[in-house]
């Protein structure tokens, strides 16, 4: 029986703003350690004798990022696009009748990008027991024993034994306020972990009983969808009339076939900065501090730079992360509240809540240094062997200066080479592109000059990496 590893991945996780960000979420960040937890994900199911190969589902602008990230911890991976974000139940329907028609009898294993598990082999040995229930046709999910009563779970109350060490699933419950949270605590419920097994036809048939507009969308998406350098496409209409809803709501509360295994292992969906926290070492005063940080007297907090100094003096409880472009500050308990905070500022169109200084493309990045009217400063990195589309902009021209690296410039008909501390200009209109045939990364200062710098006046004419 194969056994397929299903890794959402598509979230912005914007309640760990300003370090996560549309533009870079979470999943993709190093929070603990040196691995992103998305590498993390992938390398608790890179066992050959349990796992095949694992099916990446996430956003069409992710994937490029997701590729990357898997090829730098050496796990091959199937990728499986999103057009629009719809939550959970649409790319989970997705997701199953992708396995049902690659994978013969296989089981489907769904599993979140930005969970923090780190007993992998407990996770493993969870896994095994969860197979002998998913195989009798129920959808396994994984309930964690309660650590403390937390308002940020869903909490699941295990009913009579159904098959191997499973258990039905007596009562699912959304997230409960404090009060109620401590009594399901001493009632024996388990957090709901947001992770599930199952057939892939089990899933579809529950889908088309209990919400049968998602399966019937998601199946027309795969239907129509389109291959996209090795990586497929769903359809964007079809998978935008999806209802937007969890898994949890469309299926899980409903169907008869829940059932839960009690987890082996630790874990925490690292789903605000007080979790991060809650996860991680602290000093000899309860901090965790990380990057250019100083402290005094200052006790069980979360402080973390990315570049700038930050100090905090006389404070317990807090969350402190300041990064190039924002600095955010609560306490542990209401950090779960940064999510209101960050749509607030997307309703006012702050750049800063989506977009990190530092953006990410498929040949590499490009990190704002300074912006202003009529003028917009970058430095560009190219990775050996990416090249940007050939392209024009109507409103700006454009200056080159190579910092480090080989840069090989198109400009109009002609092709040139230039090194460091050489530099290039091209005028507003004429046909471009920028690529490093080199061995090395590629550093260059742009300089932007004109009426208007924004990211969509770019005319692309050709792309190596299929973008429109």
């Amino acid at each position: 029986m194969t056994l397929i590893p299903i890794i959402l991945c598509g979230g912005s996780g914007t309640r760990l703003w300003p370090v996560s960000r549309d533009s870079f979420p979470k999943q993709f960040v190093p929070l603990l350690g040196t691995l992103s937890t998305f590498q993390a994900t992938l390398k608790r199911v890179d066992d050959p004798s349990l796992f095949g190969r694992p099916l990446i589902v996430t956003n069409e602008k992710f994937r490029f990022l997701a590729e990357e990230q898997a090829e730098a911890v050496g796990v091959a991976v199937d990728i499986l696009m999103e057009p629009s974000p719809r939550d959970s139940a649409p790319a989970i329907a997705a997701a199953a009748h992708w396995v049902k028609q690659h994978h013969e009898s296989a089981l489907g294993l769904v599993l979140a990008a930005d969970h923090m598990i780190a007993d992998v082999q407990g996770f493993r040995e969870s896994v095994k027991r969860a197979l002998p229930a998913a195989n009798a046709g129920k959808i396994v999910t994984f309930g964690v024993t309660p650590s403390h009563p937390s308002t940020a779970y869903g909490y699941i109350k295990p009913g009579e034994k159904v098959e191997g060490e499973a258990r039905h699933i007596a009562i699912f419950l959304e997230k409960p306020d404090a009060s109620r949270a401590r009594d399901l605590v001493a009632d024996g419920y388990v957090w709901n972990s947001g992770n599930f097994m199952f057939k892939p036809e089990t899933m579809i048939e529950e889908l088309e009983r209990h919400a049968a507009q998602i399966s019937a969308c998601a199946a027309t998406a795969l239907q129509l969808a389109s291959i996209d350098l090795g990586a497929t496409l769903l359809n964007a209409k079809a998978f935008a009339n999806a209802p937007k809803i969890s898994i949890d709501y469309a299926v899980m509360q409903k169907t008869i076939h829940a059932a839960v295994v009690t987890a082996s292992f630790d874990w925490s969906d690292i789903g605000t900065w007080g979790a991060l926290w809650d996860a991680s070492d602290h000093d000899e005063r309860g901090n965790r501090a990380t990057g250019n940080v100083a402290l005094l007297d200052t006790t069980n907090s979360l402080v973390h730079s990315d570049d700038v100094l930050t100090t905090v003096a006389g404070l317990d409880n807090i969350v402190v992360v300041s990064t190039r472009d924002a600095v955010l500050v609560t306490n542990k308990e209401n950090s779960g509240e940064v999510k209101i905070l960050v749509e607030a500022l997307k309703a006012k169109s702050q750049r800063e809540a989506s977009e990190h200084l530092k953006m990410y493309r498929p040949w590499g990045a490009y990190q704002r240094i300074d912006i202003g009217p009529r003028f917009h400063v970058k430095r560009i990195t190219v990775k050996p062997g990416g090249r940007l589309s050939l392209q024009k902009h109507f409103h700006r021209s454009e200056h080159w200066v190579v910092v480090s690296g080989t840069a090989e410039v198109t400009i109009g008909e002609k092709t040139i080479e230039l090194h460091e501390n050489q530099s290039t200009y091209i005028p507003i209109g004429e046909v471009h592109r920028l690529a490093n045939p080199g061995k090395v990364p590629l550093e260059v200062i742009e300089v932007q000059v004109g009426s208007y710098t924004g990211e969509d006046d770019i005319v692309r004419l050709e792309d190596v990496y299929g973008r429109g």
